[in-house]
Order: C-alpha cells, then sequence, then structure tokens
C-alpha cells in the first residue's frame, strides 16, 4: 500500500494506467476505488495515470478525530503532497461533492500545479451541511441511506459502511464561501449537476462565473444518484479532456 506523510495525516493513494495524470477525487463516506467500481478506470487508464486518493478521514488514509484537521486548505494540501510524491508538476483533476469542494480549495491554495478542473454536485459558496451529518449520528441511520442506494455496487457499498461515522461526522463541516476561488479559475473547467440536485442552480451560477467553463445537466438525477452515472458523465469527461486535457 501507498502513502505519503502529510503534516502528520497519512494520505493514502494509488496510481493506475498510462498516460497523462488525472487525479480523481471521490465524495463524502467514498474513496479512490470508487472509481474502480463506477467504471471510470477502465474507461480512461489507456490514456490517463490515474491518481486514485483516498481524502483524510476515508478509506485507508488516517482518520482524525480533530474538527480542525479538516480545515480546507489541509484538505487541498494532502492532494498536493500525492502529487509531490509522484513528482507530477501538473495534471487534471476530476471531482465529485466533496471531491469538487477540494477541487475549489486547489484552484485557491495551489492552482499552478492544476491544468483543469472537472468539479460535479458542488458550488463554491457557503453551505449548511447539517442534514448530512444527521445520517451520521448513528449506524442505522446511515446503513438505511446506504441499503437505499440500489445503484451502488456491493463492493462500494461494503466500503461506506465500514466508514468511521465519527470521523464522517466531524469533517462534514458547515462550509464558509470560498468564491474567491473562482478568481483563480483562469483555466479550463467542467461543472455539472443533477437536475434534481439541490444545488444545481449555484452550481450554474459557478459556471456562468468562470471565464473557460462549460456545464451539463444529469436529467432525473438528485445529487446522491449522479454518482453512480457514470454512464453519462464519463463520455463527458473524455470529451472535455480530448479538448482541454494536457498532452502527451
Amino acid at each position: 500500500m501507498t502513502f505519503v506523510n502529510s503534516n502528520g495525516v497519512r494520505i493514502y493513494y494509488e496510481v493506475i494506467g498510462q498516460g497523462t495524470p488525472l487525479v480523481l477525487h471521490h465524495a463524502t463516506a467514498g474513496s479512490g476505488a470508487d472509481y474502480i467500481d463506477l467504471g471510470f478506470v477502465d474507461a480512461l487508464q489507456n490514456d490517463h495515470r490515474l491518481i486514485l486518493i483516498d481524502s483524510r478521514g476515508h478509506g485507508k488514509s488516517d482518520k482524525p478525530h480533530d474538527p480542525d484537521a479538516y480545515n480546507l486548505s489541509s484538505r487541498a494540501l494532502d492532494v498536493v503532497a500525492v502529487l509531490n510524491e509522484l513528482a507530477v508538476s501538473r495534471t487534471d483533476y476530476y471531482g465529485y461533492s466533496l471531491g469538487g469542494w477540494i477541487g475549489f480549495g486547489l484552484a485557491k491554495f495551489s492552482a499552478d500545479k492544476f491544468n483543469s478542473f472537472m468539479l460535479g454536485g458542488v458550488h463554491s459558496y457557503a453551505e449548511n451541511v447539517q442534514n448530512i451529518r444527521d445520517l451520521m449520528q448513528n449506524q442505522d441511520p446511515f446503513v438505511t441511506f446506504i441499503a437505499q442506494l440500489c445503484d451502488m455496487p456491493k463492493t462500494m457499498r461494503s466500503r461506506h459502511i465500514a466508514n468511521d461515522l465519527t470521523a464522517l461526522r466531524i469533517l462534514t463541516q458547515d462550509r464558509e464561501s470560498n468564491a474567491d476561488a473562482l478568481l483563480s479559475m483562469t483555466m479550463p473547467c467542467m461543472l455539472f449537476a443533477g437536475e434534481l440536485d439541490p444545488r444545481l442552480g449555484q452550481v450554474k451560477e459557478c459556471a456562468e462565473r468562470l471565464p473557460r467553463a462549460n456545464f451539463f445537466m444529469l436529467q432525473g438525477c438528485g445529487h446522491t444518484a449522479a454518482i453512480f452515472r457514470s454512464d453519462l458523465i464519463i463520455p463527458h469527461v473524455k470529451s472535455f479532456l480530448r479538448e482541454n486535457g494536457l498532452r502527451r
């Protein structure tokens, strides 16, 4: 297993494929392996060196129970620590939900390392996420919620249920506005959200404020359901990278 030490927190990562680097960052309660289950790795590994990262508090990475460990700058620096360990000077980036929020942080703190951003189900504005924390108060409501996600692959479901709920609850913090990150995002960007995602309007607003962004919507999908529509998302990712991604 491969880890990097990021200011005292061990961050797990995996590298699959060959070609230009592409970071794939998961949503809350997920891990880098989700992108294997969802088909991203099979679809992209022949053209890209895929960097799958378990965000702190998730997967095989360390799971601090200190709220101060989960500020956005620390989460962004975890990704940069992995890139530095791999001697990757510049990369494209894909992130959904939490992964997209960290993407905005990377644009704010380390924009020079990123050629492009593909961010789904996320905006850069302030947000109260108490409704998500409520699912993590104890195991029963959390497992019930996961069980209702009928499109979730079995191996992915098992990883979600095995989460450290205390860490998840602590890391799921209300978000302060990070709208100033938009000022740093002069690189090509792709933003998207589900038609039924409560964040849809704000995601579109972010895309409209960016000078080089395109936006697409996933018909009939809410925020969580969109995660599993890789059949719809991957063609957009491939097209975007063909036009805007790093060249070999």
